[in-house]
Order: C-alpha cells, then structure tokens, then sequence
C-alpha cells in the first residue's frame, strides 16, 4: 500500500474505516453461494481493492492491486453499468473473455459505486470458480442497494470530515480571537494612555520648551508602538489567514536601510548604545521594507530585553549569504520558551514582554519568504539572533 499514490492509499482508508462493509461483503457471499467478495477502487490507471472477503484463497487482500486492462471492471468504469455472469462459458459475451479465463472465474458480478456527486469510485464486485444464479431482480436489486448504502457511507465520512475541519478550524480561531482581543486590549492600554495623559498636560498649558520635547518624545514613542501593533495584527491576518508574507522583490542597497532603523530606534532609546559593523554589497536581490521590518522587530527586542548598561551589537555582511545578526547581554531566554519563541502570541524575554507577541513570528515568516531562517542562541553570556538568507545574483 505504500506505493499507491496518496489519493488511492486515503480512499483505502475510507472504505475501511466503514464498519458496514465487511458486513456487506458477508451478507452478499452468504447470500449468492459465492466465495470472494470485494469493494475495488477503479481509476483511469489502476484497479486496487479497498476491503476483500477471499474464501477461495484468489490472494487479494486490501491495497492488492490489479492491472486494470485484465478486469472487467475497466469496461464498467467506462460504460457505468453492472455486469453479470451466471456461468461464463454459457454467457455469450464472455465465453471468450480474456478476464475469466485469466482468473478462473464461472460466476461475476460487479456493480458501479458512484459517489454523490456522480463521480465514479470504483465497483462492489463477487466472483467464484462456479456458476452460481445471479441475474435475477433480487440478487441485481441486493448489489444496487449495497453500492448505494457504500456511496452514502463514504458521503457522510466525507462530511464528517468537513464538519471536524471546520469545527477545530472555528476553536483555533475563536481561541485566536480571544487572545487577540485579550493581547492587543492589554498592550494598547499602556500608549494610548500616554497619550491621554500627554494631551491633558498640554491642554493646562504652562510648559516649557524643554518640557514640550519630551512630551513630543513621549507622543512619538507611544505612535510608534501603537503602529507597530497594528502593522503586526495586519502582517499576522495575512501570514496566518490569507495568502502568507507577501514580498516585492528587487535590486535594494541595504546597508542604508539598515542605517535608517538603527537611527530610528536610537531616537526612541538615547541612552542606549548600538554598535553596528555592516560591510555590504552595493544592492541586494530582496524585499527592502521587510527586511527593515525584520531588522526593526530582532533590534526592538534586544533593546527591550537587554541590559540597559551594555551595547547592542549588530553585523552585517555576505559571504555565501546574507546574514544579518543582533546581540544583546542580559537575562537568557528560558530553554522551555525556545521552540515556541517564533510562534504567534510568543512572549519569549520575559513574563514583562510588551507587544501582542506577534514580532518574532512576522519576522519569520519574513524570512521564510526569502528563503531564509532566524536562528537564536541565548545563554548566561549574551542572546543572539541570527538571519540567514541565500544570495541572488542581481543581474
């Protein structure tokens, strides 16, 4: 069963996943004296059971195959209607049929299975080495029946499926929901009320030059986070809901984008120190604004994460890659959070992280996109994340 292409192997797996059917191939045995009994899913290519009665040792049993042009059931796929042979050497259509004479078979019938959508499966089909009285109403209607009662069997698994698919794809996304609502209401309480408090400041008047400055700080701070935030619930609609990171690729000098998200940072934390090495090529084959979306989000978390009193360190630079790496000395991030850091919602530095826990999973799915990864290395000495993508040629 291992070399039948996956379709075959999955509808193999319906039909024996359907406990009326060994049932039916016993009642249609018992029923007509014969002594094999089969359900065959029946292709353009193949002939392969699904679920075998053998009591005359034929040597079939689940997930045998056939070549297709030695059974009759190829001419049923084509024609869409049962046959049935009382005694093949009386039968004047099959007298001098290559199929029994190749099996050894005197009595036959087999009866289409087509799904409810008219889509042919393949055949309900009972052979012996003796003739047996088939070709009668009863035993025709029997066949009929049971084709039918398989056909709805394998239509109700199908929606059963469906219904499960769309069930546990409703509880992912309710719990999606809840955290997001949860998250984002949680993280958006801390700028909007900067902002608030800012606004009441300036509405009392009697402030200062200086002090005008660092509300202006203050207010610019609080934007940039509550953009941020937004940016990441759009990127994350899109990554987990829709078609995935979409990039727009082209000739891009880096270096100066990189330079640009070191300077605006830098603005947002003063009094920190970023030491940044970025020895590039002239242009790079990428999507620039998602690099720098990446960049910005590994070097948003160092400096979040990071001891306040030590540098950020950042390099830059191509050998057989790109690689691009962010350092920072601090508290390591906890072995048990690792292999879930670049999931959605992930709040990998600490219990204290900001943000809807949305950054590192953007960025790498970012990554992703380029074909590359982001690695992480964090221990008592220093965190390190590290982006690696291959090198185009840029023509």
């Amino acid at each position: 069963m291992n070399q039948l292409p996956e379709n075959i192997i999955l509808d193999i797996q319906s039909i024996q996943a359907l406990d009326v059917v060994p049932t039916i191939l016993d009642v249609v045995c018992r029923t007509t004296g014969m002594r094999f009994a089969a359900v065959a899913r029946v292709t353009e290519d193949r002939w392969v059971t699904c679920a075998v009665l053998d009591q005359i040792e034929f040597g079939l049993k689940s997930g045998s195959e056939l070549k297709l042009e030695t059974t009759i059931c190829h001419e049923i796929r084509q024609s869409g209607t049962a046959v049935i042979i009382d005694h093949v050497a009386e039968d004047a259509a099959f007298s001098n049929h290559h199929t029994p004479a190749m099996y050894g078979f005197q009595s036959y019938l087999s009866m289409p299975i087509h799904l409810r959508d008219g889509t042919f499966f393949g055949t309900l089909c009972a052979i012996d080495p003796e003739p047996a009285k088939l070709n009668n109403p009863a035993t025709i209607g029997m066949f009929n029946l049971y084709a039918d009662l398989i056909s709805l069997h394998l239509h109700q698994l199908e929606t059963l499926k469906l219904t499960e698919e769309r069930l546990n794809k409703e509880e992912q996304l309710a719990v999606m929901r809840e955290q997001f609502i949860a998250i984002l209401g949680h993280d958006l309480r801390n700028p909007v009320g900067a902002v608030r408090n800012v606004a009441q400041l300036l509405q009392r008047g009697k402030m200062d030059e200086q002090g005008i400055k660092r509300f202006a700080g203050v207010l610019l701070n609080s934007s940039q986070r509550m953009s941020g935030l937004i940016e990441n619930i759009m990127d994350f609609a899109r990554g987990r809901l829709g078609s995935g990171i979409v990039l727009h690729m082209q000739e891009e000098a880096i270096e100066p984008t990189l330079n640009h998200i070191i300077e605006e940072l830098q603005m947002i934390w003063p009094e920190r120190t970023i030491q940044a090495t970025i020895e590039l090529p002239e242009k790079l084959w990428c999507d620039g604004k998602r690099i720098a979306q990446l960049f910005s989000n590994l070097l948003g978390n160092a400096l979040s994460h990071g001891d306040p009193q030590s540098p950020i360190q950042i390099k830059a630079y191509t050998d057989q890659n790109f690689v691009l790496s962010i350092r920072n000395i601090g508290e390591p991030i906890p072995k048990e959070r690792l292999d879930t850091l670049f999931e959605p919602f992930a709040r990998g530095g600490s219990e204290k992280s900001e943000g809807l826990g949305l950054g590192l999973f953007i960025s790498a799915e970012i990554a992703r996109a380029h074909q590359g990864t982001i690695t992480v290395h964090s221990d008592q000495q220093a965190t390190e994340f590290t982006f690696t993508m291959p090198l185009h040629n840029v023509e």
